[in-house]
């Protein structure tokens, strides 16, 4: 008879909680650790030799936009492949669920650059509860979820540029309070996305003392990444400490020239914040670009009633010489008041083939190579893709992705979109970027405190404390990975590289990646929070949990 399902020998076990690393193995049984230590002579189904390598926990990805393809693509390879064993979906305030027909509909073409729209699909959800028992059905990878505000909003009230009535926010707090009963960990928000910029914060703060009520957190993509980002930062916090909930700053970037060195001004909110109580967190992709779809980019009234009216605004001479002097002259609400450098957005990724020819090459080639505006080879092409575009915007600041990782309420997040012709790479290099470049070759984390911040600290913000740790009577969730050689592959111009250095994965007890290969397994699941309304936040989640 066997000790163990799975022995993992002589590894250098780095447990997540920061502390330094020890030579140990690590014995499984079922989908739990069973014991850490010197475990000699003991006997497994499956014997890996880990010497040499490190053996830490599953890294958590808390900012992902897998919601579909996670089911469309079941081997979901960009992220098992680098040590993810859970990720955050539902966010930016948009996603599937909750929703109805009428919803889905308009979901579906909105979020089409995000995670496609593959034809076949079976839509065979409408509540939050009925989409977490479809990823139970069989994933690759664990999974929680928020409750999107734009998509309950767009339910309840669809595309208006308008206050909620007492009637419509009851209707948006019923909703939240359902999805966290069904085991959401909280509520995000995209607030230059439509239909979440027409929200004022009086109607974030009513949802999210729902939230709260459940134990959840506010997890936002602010308002304003550019002219008035440090402002944007400070209004989230603002509605935390409002509505009493503990506050994600999610994929926390200052971009634009102008936000050149400016990463102190945010930390600094983000400390006095700390200090005075407030529960906060933040994650970052270790990239310089942003990416999203390229409707994203349009002024707010453009997008306003939906997808059709958007597609004749588009086609429209006179609206689209108002869209130029927004987007080129004076910057607006929905692309951060700055104005567009169209040097900087590259395409990524189109629906039709006639637009292909724009993949890889910035709107500013583009047009110079047809002889044309800037703003009309980005409003046809967005109307000829019926606003199925993807782009990559070159606008990050090196100094500031460095100082803000440096910071201890910050965790990892890739904000990974998996299709397109040519999608950021941060999908598939997110971690092994972290740990080849800013932790081996620039020293700017240390390995155990990079460990630590896609582990037991993300574990501990989602509310799942029997995750994130090398522990026994933990979750066998593992990566085995080389720290003298592992790096991404992926670039801008071929992102669909795996990483190296990544040779073992484990989720829930089931080899994932064997000897750096895929194996076949779907052993990931929906994690959900308890559905009981608590009526009172967590404890902080900063401190190291060694004991």
């Amino acid at each position: 008879m066997t000790d163990f399902d799975l022995l993992l020998r002589g590894g250098r076990v780095i447990d997540g909680a920061g502390n330094p690393p020890v030579h140990a193995d690590v014995g499984v049984v079922g989908d739990r650790i069973a014991a850490v230590g010197r475990l000699a002579g003991a006997s497994a189904t499956r014997v890996v030799d880990a010497e040499g390598l490190v053996v830490a926990p599953g890294f958590v990805d808390m900012h992902t936009h897998s919601d579909l393809q996670i089911l469309a693509n079941p081997s979901h390879d960009a992220k098992v492949c680098q040590g993810v064993t859970t990720e955050v979906l539902g966010q930016d305030g948009l996603s599937y669920a909750p929703t109805t027909d009428a919803t889905l509909e308009q979901l579906r073409g909105q979020l089409r650059g995000w995670n496609d729209d593959p034809p076949d699909f079976q839509w065979d959800w409408r509540s939050v509860g009925e989409y977490l028992d479809r990823l139970d059905r069989g994933v690759a990878v664990n999974a929680d979820y928020l409750v999107p505000h734009g998509t309950i909003r767009l339910q309840v009230m669809g595309n208006e540029d308008r206050p909620a009535t007492v009637a419509e926010l009851e209707e948006m707090q019923r909703l939240v309070a359902a999805g966290m009963e069904d085991g959401a960990v909280g509520i995000s928000a995209g607030l230059t996305y439509v239909p979440g910029m027409y929200a004022p914060d009086e109607e974030l703060v009513a949802l999210c003392e729902v939230a709260a009520s459940y134990g959840g957190y506010y997890s936002p993509h602010h308002r304003d990444y550019g002219r008035h980002a440090i402002a944007a930062y400070q209004a989230c916090l603002d509605i935390g400490r409002a509505a009493g909930i503990p506050v994600h700053l999610t994929h926390a970037h200052l971009g634009f020239p102008i936000n050149r060195d400016r990463a102190p001004e945010l930390l600094s909110l983000v400390d006095d914040a700390l200090e005075e109580g407030l529960d906060v967190t933040l994650d970052t992709y270790p990239y310089l670009a942003k990416s999203t779809y390229l409707h994203a980019l349009l002024p707010r009234w453009v997008q306003e009633g939906g997808t059709d009216h958007a597609l004749a605004r588009l086609r429209d001479p006179e609206s689209r010489e108002v869209m130029r002097v927004e987007i080129e002259d004076t910057g607006h609400d929905a692309y951060h008041w700055v104005p567009t450098d169209w040097s900087t957005v590259v395409v990524s990724g189109v629906s039709a083939e006639s637009n292909r020819r724009y993949v890889g090459r910035s709107i500013e080639e583009s047009a110079h190579e047809e002889g044309r505006r800037p703003i009309d080879v980005y409003c046809d092409l967005l109307a000829s893709d019926e606003l199925g575009a993807t782009c990559v915007d070159h606008v990050g600041n090196e100094e500031n992705v460095q100082a803000i990782m440096r910071h201890r309420a910050h965790m990892g997040g890739s904000d990974g979109i998996l299709v397109g012709d040519r999608p950021h790479p941060r999908a598939w290099g997110t971690f092994p970027r972290y740990l080849g470049h800013y932790v081996r070759e620039l020293g700017v984390l240390s390995l155990e405190d990079a460990v630590r911040k896609f582990t037991s600290l993300p574990a501990q913000r989602l509310g799942f404390h029997d995750r994130g740790l090398v522990r026994p009577a933990m979750a066998a969730d593992l990566v085995v990975f080389d720290p003298v050689t592992v790096s991404e592959r992926g670039t801008y111009e071929d992102p669909r590289q795996q990483p190296t250095g990544i040779p073992y994965v484990v989720v829930n007890g089931v080899i994932a990646v064997d000897d750096g290969r895929r194996t076949d397994a779907q052993a990931g699941r929906s994690l959900r929070r308890g559905g009981q309304a608590t009526y009172g936040a967590p404890t902080g989640v900063l401190a190291a949990r060694d004991e």
